[in-house]
């Protein structure tokens, strides 16, 4: 991973439903565009956006109904209002407030509304160019785009039951039976090419603005995917599954300091021999295709790739699991062939890190994580310590989506480790947000990134995300009023003190 413009960068992680407009969750309109300008006044060359991938049950971005397409609630509303697609008045019905967070279980049912009323006016309204452009669409990302809107299609049919609760036809379909269901569900089918189209489309025109600015963006994939998943039902021979389409066992991570039973994901595991017959055929598929919406990628869970804990299906805690070599350097060299070297990824190499996991990394250059947060969590030294830093390849970060947010941290840390922090940063903790962003600035990681709820110094009702809680997860998010000139003018200052 590398950026030929400057030797060091920082920037802003903000998964776009955090964006503020009027329709109840963040989408690619004008605040998107917005939020890239104030990237540039504030000197900031990167946006780290979490998985963009549709959200299945619980709402969140790591557990999808596909690997590839688009979140459907993204697509803004008023890129549909431009196209001729949706008039302004039927607009008017959003039952969500935009400076609150978002409420999925309201906003779902009038999105999906509003997407498929554009979808009905689509091939009448649509000019000619539009229409050569979906068409293009259609051509380019079939190899993907067919087996999930049948699958959607299909749930939609068996009233959103994951594939294991269908028919036995549909839950194993041949060739014969997919060609069935695309006759019987044509109009819904079509209906989700029209969806992915449209996210593409507005997603592809934001990304060209954000390069044009000097900005690039950092995706994010889940190592694992859900059972409940367009990629599993198409793909059943590239998973450990039984023969009725079970997993054998599933994902998960062992009993550590923080969970005497460990956790228990549920992701069903890939046959790793199976994949690498056919070269990693759907991993490099999977990356090529996010590497055209994105700059870099962030690979969640990267330590699975070495080795992996498999748990058998049907246990209820992680405790009866154990490690399962990974396909290591193997998917790499298939990556590096069909891709190119210097691969634009990121190591998410958080948790139990052995040397192996490290010696992966290292092999093909991929820059790891330091999360300030956790240097000052515990007694003794830490690696995520800026001073302990061992080399300059790496991101630095002063917390992710999973911590709670620096002043939300700070609130709630022990004595000893707000002691810890402030004779570390020389500071009396009263903008503990600002220390901690010039303190990551500081080190010598070639990325910095800080989330957007610690440049605007929220506490912890800004956080995104509670391990191993259920709710209120994946729904905050910032008001409109909030990325002023002063804001932009203070963090460009800081970013140019420390030459990044």
């Amino acid at each position: 991973m590398s950026n030929t413009k400057k030797a060091r960068v920082s920037g802003v992680l903000l998964h776009p439903t955090s964006l503020p407009s009027p329709y109840g969750i963040g989408d690619l309109g004008q605040a998107a565009y917005d939020f890239i300008d104030f990237l540039k006044a504030a000197g900031q060359h990167l946006w780290q956006t979490l998985p963009l991938t549709p959200t299945g049950f619980g709402d969140s971005p790591y557990q999808g109904f596909s690997a590839f397409a688009g979140q459907p609630l993204l697509v803004s509303p008023e890129c549909l209002m431009k196209l001729g697609l949706l008039e302004a008045w039927e607009l008017n019905d959003c039952p969500v407030d935009q400076a609150k967070k978002v409420d999925y279980g309201t906003i779902i049912p009038w999105k999906t509304k509003i997407l498929r009323l554009a979808a009905s006016r689509f091939q009448e309204k649509a000019d000619k160019v539009l229409l050569e452009e979906y068409e293009d669409f259609l051509a380019d990302n079939m190899d993907w785009l067919g087996d999930y809107a049948l699958y959607m299609a299909c749930k939609d049919m068996h009233e959103g039951r994951e594939w294991l609760a269908w028919e036995e036809e549909y839950r194993r379909p041949t060739a014969k039976v997919k060609v069935k269901l695309q006759e019987l569900l044509k109009e819904e089918v079509k209906y989700y090419y029209f969806v992915q189209f449209m996210f593409h489309k507005e997603w592809l025109e934001l990304k060209e603005y954000a390069n044009e600015n000097d900005v690039e963006i950092i995706g994010d994939i889940p190592l694992f995917v859900s059972l409940d998943s367009a990629d599993v039902w198409a793909n059943q021979e590239l998973f450990q599954l039984d023969s009725e389409g079970y997993p054998v066992v599933v994902a998960g991570v062992p009993p550590d300091y923080f969970s005497a039973t460990g956790q228990l994901w549920g992701n069903p595991l890939y046959d790793w021999k199976a994949q690498k017959k056919d070269g990693f055929k759907w991993w490099v598929q999977r990356v090529r295709h996010q590497l055209k919406l994105t700059d870099y990628l962030r690979i969640d869970h990267f330590r699975g790739l070495e080795s992996y804990w498999a748990v058998p299906y049907g246990e209820e805690t992680a405790i009866n699991g154990k490690w399962i070599p990974g396909p290591r350097e193997d998917l790499f060299l298939a990556f590096e062939k069909e891709l190119g070297k210097e691969l634009p990824i990121i190591a998410e190499d958080l948790g139990i890190i052995t040397p192996e996991v490290e010696a992966l990394r290292d092999r093909f250059n991929l820059p790891g994580m330091r999360v300030l947060q956790f240097g000052f969590d515990g007694e003794g030294e830490s690696t995520f310590l800026p001073h302990q830093f061992d080399t300059a390849n790496c991101v630095c970060y002063t917390g992710t989506h999973d911590n709670n947010t620096t002043r939300g941290w700070y609130a709630n840390a022990s004595e000893y480790s707000r002691d810890k922090v402030r004779y570390y940063m020389n500071t009396d903790g009263y903008n503990i947000h600002w220390d901690f962003i010039r303190t990551c600035m500081g080190t010598i990681a070639t990325y910095a990134i800080f989330p957007m709820q610690d440049v605007l110094g929220i506490g912890e009702e800004g956080r995104m995300n509670t391990p191993g809680v259920a709710t209120d997860n994946w729904s905050w998010r910032y008001k409109k009023d909030a990325l002023s000139e002063g804001l932009a003018k203070a963090l460009a200052n800081i970013t140019r003190i420390y030459g990044r």
